[in-house]
């Protein structure tokens, strides 16, 4: 597509999402100029910083994706981090692109945000329903005040931010340290490293019931190009594939996928979570927009990358 934007910025590029977001915009965008920053470029939790950012690259759009983020067990042993690391880097971001004159901002925020008690399929107007699970509140209340200051900013100065809400996302460049890692990321290490030890058993959380919705990082990077140029509101959209599965037949799944031969021990005095949460997908499809990776085919790509950034000592483990 023609680009509307001479220069884009990305923030949070070398991270999880921006390996995947960074060529889409790329193939989308051939006529722009892409500034891919991170962590090392500008630290944004420093004061004065990101209007340094600002001044330094003069934008005319954002796709930010800079956040601190990490598995559940992590969540619960520092939710203040979470909270305040998000909450001030994403208020700040926000106002300074605002005052930047930024034409358009693009920013993602977590599918925990919506309520614990959210009925599934979860559509976007149960987004205020109630407080969002306890295990992760720090980081979910954090990103879920995105959806307040893009719409205060829209109605008292005509600020054009959207807010996407992507599933539980898994793929390359995933973070597979154990203590911080997602469900996915977790199992597919564990499982790897237990066929190469030749161990016979492997011990998961809970009791495998609850069930998730997985959206591989391939499909949310490829719908952020006609968000950032034909989306023009500050109602979030869920980004996930809206399909059903329960955290056992992933785990069926992910042993498949690895040849882990062993059985699978489930540790039942560990937490299950929430029971069921699917996001309703509808408003994404309204736009013509689908995220239709095969799981199994999304898991085989992460595995494969996986094992190659390990054996090379490319992978934070």
């Amino acid at each position: 597509m023609s680009s509307p934007f001479s220069r884009i910025l990305i923030t949070g590029a070398h991270g999880f999402l921006g390996h995947h977001v960074l060529p889409q915009l790329r193939a989308a965008f051939p006529e722009a100029e892409l500034v891919a920053v991170g962590r090392k470029d500008y630290e944004l939790l420093d004061p004065g910083v990101p209007a340094r950012m600002f001044r330094d690259i003069q934008p005319d759009a954002v796709v930010h994706m800079a956040a601190k983020s990490g598995g559940i067990l992590d969540n619960r042993q520092r939710p203040a981090d979470y909270f305040y690391n998000n909450l001030a880097m994403n208020t700040v971001v926000l106002h300074e692109a605002y005052k930047a004159g930024v034409k358009k901002l693009v920013t993602f925020m977590g599918g925990c945000s919506y309520p614990a008690t959210a009925v599934s399929p979860i559509g976007e107007d149960q987004m205020w329903n109630g407080l969002p699970q306890i295990d992760s509140a720090g980081y979910s209340v954090a990103k879920k005040m995105l959806l307040m200051q893009s719409w205060a900013y829209r109605k008292q100065y005509g600020f054009n931010s959207v807010v996407l809400v992507p599933g539980n996302v898994y793929g390359e460049w995933d973070n597979f340290n154990l203590t911080q890692a997602h469900v996915i990321a977790a199992l597919l290490r564990k499982y790897q490293e237990a066929k190469e030890r030749g161990q016979a058993e492997i011990k998961a959380f809970g009791t495998g019931r609850p069930t998730r919705d997985f959206v591989y990082a391939g499909d949310v990077a490829a719908t952020v190009p006609w968000f950032l140029a034909h989306y023009d509101s500050s109602d979030p959209v869920n980004i996930s594939s809206g399909t059903r599965i329960s955290i056992k037949e992933l785990a069926e799944a992910i042993r498949n996928v690895t040849g882990f031969p062993g059985r699978i021990a489930w540790d039942t005095t560990q937490p299950d979570g929430q029971m069921d949460k699917i996001f309703d997908v509808t408003r994404l499809h309204s736009l013509g927009l689908t995220c239709s990776t095969p799981l199994e085919a999304g898991l085989r790509r992460t595995l494969a990358w996986f094992v190659q950034a390990r054996d090379k000592g490319e992978v934070k483990l």
